[in-house]
């Protein structure tokens, strides 16, 4: 099973779980901590070869990984700690995950928060993912990771999240980067159902301004799906919550104060018109 780290609230029943991208590992939240546990239960989770998730014997023989699979892994953590309802924070191959839980097991989820969301890859993203696929045998994958980090994250206040992804990325083995750089030959159709198909799963988008690559697509989106929301950051790039991570939390911590007061009241009224039962009167 996957590694995982719980905060548990003395008060508070709401479930907070924190889905991070393909080369990091739950610390990147590291900003988001403290803030979060002093009003939440908090779930952080390594994806499979990442943080201290290391790859089990079954997928040591398996050469690919699929959606589907590392989705089954964080329901299978879910399940193991009895948690019946989370909302969920993703960042970049984060969100995807997270969108694809929903799809799948709606009643598991009570929010999605898309950080940083991947929802479309444009010519340019098509374009480096085929010359990493090109290339991704014969260059070292570290060489590979600096150069697609410098290409989402170009600017100079984006320069902690390159380093901090760089810094996570060298804990995978080369192995384990080219199964997770399989997953890409898989991601359009994907996209493209999400793209497509509205869920009902209330979903906020937290982009930053300077996401030239990710942004415009989720914009489109926004305007498709009733049930979804976008907050800007502004001079900010992909990783939202390390670059402006006051801005991320107050954002993420009121919207989910807010659906989960609203699920509260929903539950209430609906305990309120459950039909009286008639009296039984023994003899």
């Amino acid at each position: 099973m996957l590694n995982y780290t719980t905060y548990k609230h003395k008060n508070s029943l709401v479930w907070v779980t924190f889905i991070h991208g393909a080369g990091g590992s739950s610390s990147i939240w590291y900003k988001q901590i403290r803030e979060f546990r002093s009003r939440f239960n908090i779930l952080l989770i390594d994806l499979r070869g990442h943080g201290n998730s290391k790859p089990n014997i079954k997928d040591a023989f398996n050469e690919k990984y699929t959606f589907d699979a590392i989705t089954n892994d964080i329901v299978e953590v879910i399940n193991t700690l009895k948690i019946k309802k989370s909302h969920f924070v993703g960042i970049s191959l984060g969100t995807i995950l997270i969108r694809k839980l929903a799809e799948e097991f709606p009643e598991k989820v009570e929010s999605l928060v898309m950080g940083g969301a991947i929802m479309k890859l444009d010519v340019r993203s098509q374009v480096l993912m085929k010359l990493g696929n090109v290339f991704k045998s014969v260059v070292p994958y570290l060489w590979l990771y600096r150069f697609f980090a410098f290409i989402i994250m170009p600017h100079s206040n984006h320069r902690e999240s390159r380093i901090l992804f760089v810094r996570e990325a060298k804990k995978l083995c080369k192995k384990e980067f080219l199964r997770w750089y399989k997953l890409t030959a898989e991601v359009n159709p994907l996209l493209r159902l999400f793209r497509t198909t509205e869920i009902k799963t209330p979903t906020l988008y937290v982009m930053g301004g300077q996401d030239y690559l990710f942004l415009p697509s989720v914009k489109k989106i926004v305007q498709k799906h009733e049930n979804s929301s976008l907050l800007l950051i502004e001079h900010c790039g992909h990783v939202v919550n390390v670059e402006q991570p006051e801005i991320f939390n107050n954002l993420v911590i009121n919207y989910i104060s807010d659906i989960s007061w609203e699920a509260l009241m929903i539950e209430e009224v609906q305990k309120q018109k459950k039909p009286m039962l008639p009296p039984v009167f023994n003899n």
